[in-house]
């Protein structure tokens, strides 16, 4: 019997997460994920949308099982992540909304604030978040109908 693959993240910061998105980082490979950083790597200010797409590309290509951004609050990194097609990418600075987004949304991408949550706080948020898996049932259909909302904008938008 194969050994399944390991699970892949992806990781990315603008320059307010980044602190934090290396803490994350260090924190995902000690608990034994593959980890794909993505960056930033220095504390110089970057726009935060290019390290939200890198990382929601990483997840949306099978690149990456999942994806964690980190900006100031987590709230604009997953606007940014949710623009592309397939993810479902959820700003969860608490347990409560970490264990919703994966277990009624499915969310594929975890974004955190970096000027909200502390290092010990964040660990229990990503413990929650993967720990949880998807419930299905009703909550499928909800996802489908996401699912068809974005395909009707990406047609509407083409030439």
């Amino acid at each position: 019997m194969a050994m399944p693959e390991r699970v892949r993240i992806a990781v990315g910061s603008d320059h307010a997460g980044l602190a934090l998105k290396e803490k994350v980082r260090d924190y995902l490979f000690g608990r034994g994920y593959e980890v794909d950083d993505q960056g930033t790597h220095s504390e110089q200010a970057v726009d935060y949308p290019d390290f939200a797409e890198k990382v929601a590309e990483r997840v949306a290509a099978g690149q990456a099982t999942f994806g964690v951004v980190v900006c100031a609050t987590g709230a604009a990194t997953a606007m940014v992540a949710n623009k592309i097609a397939g993810i479902r990418a959820a700003a969860c600075n608490d347990t409560i909304t970490a264990r919703s987004a994966r277990e009624h949304n499915n969310a594929n991408v975890l974004t955190l604030g970096g000027r909200i949550l502390g290092p010990a706080a964040a660990e229990k948020v990503l413990d929650t978040w993967l720990a949880t898996p998807f419930a299905g049932g009703r909550h499928q259909k909800r996802l489908d109908k996401i699912a068809a909302i974005e395909q009707r904008h990406h047609r509407e938008k083409k030439p």
